[in-house]
């Protein structure tokens, strides 16, 4: 259309010329230059993580985003002759890193409200609520999350008392940065569906009280629901903002892909229409938010995979206990820190085994959060005894975190070919307390990745964002180390159970990608899978592992599209 319509306009300006300079005057009308079929990415380091973690210096992959060679530069040359080239000055290139247990859809939550991660008091916290305050309108609730009582001078839990001399009236409702509990004010904890007080407790569920009985401000797990109910829901606006700002964020920091721990189908919903929309630049392996309403749609439509290769669910999400720095993991002995508490099961074992049942008998990979060493066993016993029953379901179940075991569980991950989710910041974030919540013996059993995997059982790495920071160079530097990003302690925390960094790298790559059932398409660069990889200031194989946390992802490629740049 564009050559017509030049052609027609010089003819009309030399209406009047004569036919000699009409020759003369009409400019060559350039074609449009042909789009590449291919791209080739050269002059770089290139970490496959293959099987046999070979490197590379050289990539190339179709316009559609298919990987077809890896290798070296000069063959590439000649058999894609008309490639687009790419020279990467050296740079290196590892595949696009997959988060295994993290919570996008709370995250996106978490950024519109108040951000309590870091605060040192509950002065501070105070601070940080009044700055978020400001933005708010009369009658909104004041939300936030990320407080943690253990960064406080005196560790115990806040009181509503704490927060109502600042908010006497608008209701302040703030989650822990565990997402295990929540600290409320009397304006808040006004809104719950029940009275509270006296001496009863919730299933699966913790309500701290006063010594005359009424609820002091902290409720915990289960409990949380009481008030949440009365929570009001954020705009559709809102959330689409805070969602940019959470896929930016991933993309930023290298992440193509992340398995939703605990998808709703009205985040299902959310997601498909952000794919269709074009605004979606990553992969999300979803599980379901329980044994209810999704898991139900799910045994009656069959997995979710949208054929933008964007989206997925095949797997089903369960709780058995709560988290250990609020007290509610499930330990089979009492807290070393709190005699008479030996944490919360959220089930009786036998409801657990009945949900395994209805999963895998639809179908679906189960993967179960069990935090402590009896929510562990009862997660094992429970996946045990469906697989027997079940013997053609589909495998790679999945217990989400394992962070407390004991020698004789340690082994039956591999044995019932269960893949340990773990997240290795978890550790370096507990590490200042844990052995005080669990005594010097139970802790020998905690984050204890080295063991898991010498006994033969698969790790698949991650983060558990919000509850820890997005940053994936945050979960390798801690593999590999033990280690705050200050370097404490000297020689790492319990040093034993570190990775090398080839494993830190296979958990949030290949080894994610396999929990996912997706390693036939993603997670090492290899020809006939996607063209996922990001690009490195440095050498992550390389560097001191003291400067692992800051290196900065240049680039982020998704099917073969260049989705963010530094």
């Amino acid at each position: 259309m564009r050559i017509k319509i030049s052609i027609l306009f010089v003819i009309l300006l030399c209406a009047g010329c004569k036919p000699e300079e009409t020759i003369q005057n009409i400019p060559a009308v350039e074609a449009p230059a042909p789009v590449a079929e291919h791209v080739l990415i050269h002059n770089a380091r290139i970490y496959t993580i293959d099987r046999g973690f070979s490197t590379a210096d050289s990539m190339v992959f179709s316009n559609d985003g298919e990987i077809k060679f890896v290798g070296n530069v000069e063959p590439m040359r000649e058999m894609f002759p008309d490639a687009k080239q790419i020279d990467l000055q050296g740079k290196t290139i590892i595949p696009g890193l997959i988060d295994s247990h993290a919570h996008l859809a709370g995250l996106a939550v978490s950024l519109a409200q108040a951000q309590l991660q870091g605060t040192t008091s509950k002065d501070d916290v105070i601070r940080k609520l009044r700055e978020h305050e400001a933005g708010l309108s009369e009658g909104d609730w004041l939300l936030g999350r990320g407080w943690d009582q253990n960064d406080w001078p005196v560790q115990e839990f806040p009181s509503s008392a704490d927060l109502d001399q600042a908010f006497p009236d608008r209701p302040v409702w703030l989650r822990r940065i565990d997402g295990h509990a929540a600290w409320g004010n009397s304006a808040a904890l006004a809104m719950a569906d029940q009275d509270m007080s006296g001496d009863w407790q919730p299933q699966g569920g913790h309500i701290y009280r006063d010594e005359k009985g009424q609820a002091s401000g902290v409720l915990v797990d289960g409990a949380m629901a009481l008030v949440n109910k009365a929570v009001p829901e954020m705009s559709q606006e809102l959330l689409d903002a805070s969602l940019d700002l959470a896929l930016q964020n991933l993309v930023s920091l290298g992440l193509t892909g992340v398995h939703e721990a605990g998808a709703s189908l009205r985040v299902l919903a959310w997601y498909q229409q952000r794919i269709k929309d074009e605004n979606f630049p990553t992969r999300v392996y979803a599980m379901t938010d329980g044994a209810g309403e999704t898991l139900d749609w799910l045994c009656e439509n069959g997995a979710v995979i949208d054929e933008s290769g964007r989206l997925f669910m095949h797997s089903v999400k369960l709780y058995i206990d709560g988290a250990l720095g609020s007290r509610g993991a499930a330990l089979l002995a009492d807290y070393a820190d709190d005699a008479g508490n030996s944490g919360l099961l959220f089930m009786p074992p036998e409801e657990l085994e009945a949900m395994v049942d209805k999963a895998l008998g639809c179908g679906f990979q189960v993967g179960i959060h069990a935090i402590g060493d009896r929510g562990n066993r009862v997660a094992l016993d429970a996946l045990e005894t469906a697989i027997a029953r079940y013997p053609d379901n589909p495998g790679r179940h999945r217990v989400e975190h394992a962070q407390v075991l004991t020698a004789t569980d340690i082994p039956r991950f591999s044995q019932l070919g269960i893949i340990a989710a773990m997240q290795p910041t978890h550790a370096t974030s507990d590490m200042y307390w844990a052995e005080e919540r669990l005594g010097s013996e139970r802790v020998r059993y905690a984050y204890a990745w080295r063991a898991l995997l010498n006994s033969g059982a698969r790790l698949a790495l991650g983060s558990d964002f919000p509850v820890e920071q997005v940053n994936p160079m945050l979960g390798i530097h801690a593999a590999i180390t033990r280690q705050d990003i200050k370097g404490w302690p000297d020689g790492g925390w319990y040093p034993e159970e570190v990775l090398t960094r080839e494993e830190a790298l296979r958990g949030f790559t290949l080894d994610a990608a396999y929990a996912g059932f997706m390693e036939k398409d993603v997670g090492s660069l290899e020809p006939g899978k996607r063209a996922d990889f990001i690009v490195l200031d440095r050498d992550i194989m390389k560097v001191d592992a003291a400067e692992i946390p800051t290196i900065k992802v240049l680039q982020t490629w998704l099917d073969g599209e260049l989705v963010w740049k530094r």
